[in-house]
């Protein structure tokens, strides 16, 4: 059962989802939520790369620090971005965050890198797109 501040969460996270065309606040690669009914983008048909991809509510001011459940505070990222941002001691702030994922992306060094060595793993019967 979804506690009030989830649902709301949820909401917000959707809502900021299609403000954002679907895409991810700091890599901007397409993403998916199992709770929407939009067509699942192509990058993510490979199972292997639909964790990678799955919408998450990402606090700008994370929770740990006082950032509160509103829409002011939330973004929607990416699984792999939030979590990559939020795996270090120190979060960097979403500005500088956001910065080093395009550059390591313009060197593909990023999520697209992975999703690539993912795709050709899965092979060309999977429905997996080469990015």
């Amino acid at each position: 059962m979804e506690t009030p501040w989830m649902g709301k969460l949820s909401n917000i996270r959707r809502t900021k989802m299609l403000a954002q065309g679907g895409r991810c606040y700091y890599c901007n690669l397409p993403m998916w939520d199992p709770e929407l009914d939009n067509a699942l983008p192509e990058i993510c048909r490979a199972p292997a790369m639909r964790k990678y991809l799955r919408c998450t509510a990402e606090h700008l001011h994370p929770r740990s620090d006082g950032g509160a459940n509103v829409a002011a505070n939330i973004v929607a990222a990416c699984w792999y971005c939030n979590t990559r941002r939020h795996h270090r001691k120190e979060p960097p702030s979403p500005d500088i965050h956001r910065a080093r994922v395009r550059e390591r992306m313009a060197n593909g060094k990023w999520l697209a890198a992975q999703l690539r060595d993912i795709s050709n793993a899965v092979g060309p019967g999977s429905g997996a797109r080469r990015v």
